[in-house]
């Protein structure tokens, strides 16, 4: 007999559909900023710093929950390829959740640009100065930053494929709305 839960607690879901919002609008934002020199770059510059602090905290907070929380298991009958997958996967988006935003900060404090959010709160710099280490830290945040969103593609993918083909429960883990797949029953 097993203590996990057969769906995530409340909280965790609604962090979980609120991180995916903001991370897609993340994204889209990151790539308006890279692909614009019109007036419209700073203002995305303001938002996309701000909402990068405030997603590294969110999944600060996700991952406290999950470790009190607990996780529901996935199906007997999954694969064990897909169920390594899943793990995988999971822990890179984890992974990358945290490390995005670390390397964007990184990333400006080398360039001595101040981090300044909305309501003016500015966070200390914690690097020195230096072309060479901003230049790092601004590949490493572009080229992860596609990298992020084809694994966000991918979880999404994964997450239709259990709600649309598999209909075996998993996304009714994960959904704010009561579940009928075929393991889940209605609540």
């Amino acid at each position: 007999m097993t203590d996990a839960p057969r769906r995530f607690a409340l909280i965790q879901r609604l962090v979980h559909w609120f991180m995916a919002a903001c991370i897609f609008a993340m994204l889209f934002i990151g790539a308006g900023m890279v692909s614009t020199v019109a007036p419209k770059y700073l203002p995305l510059v303001l938002i996309h710093k701000t909402l990068g602090v405030a997603l590294l905290a969110l999944v600060l907070i996700r991952l406290a929950l999950r470790l009190y929380y607990g996780a529901p298991p996935l199906p007997a009958d999954l694969p064990w390829s897909m169920k390594l997958g899943a793990r995988l996967s999971h822990q890179l988006l984890y992974g990358l959740m945290i490390v995005m935003p670390l390397l964007g900060l990184g990333m400006l404090w080398a360039a001595a640009y101040p981090v300044i959010l909305y309501g003016g709160i500015q966070i200390p710099a914690l690097l020195s100065q230096s072309d060479g280490v901003h230049t790092l830290l601004w590949n490493a945040h572009f080229y992860l930053g596609f990298t992020f969103f084809a694994l966000v593609l991918l979880h999404l993918a994964a997450a239709l494929f259990h709600a649309l083909i598999r209909r075996d429960g998993v996304f009714g883990t994960i959904s704010l709305l009561p579940s009928r797949d075929r393991m889940t029953p209605v609540e």
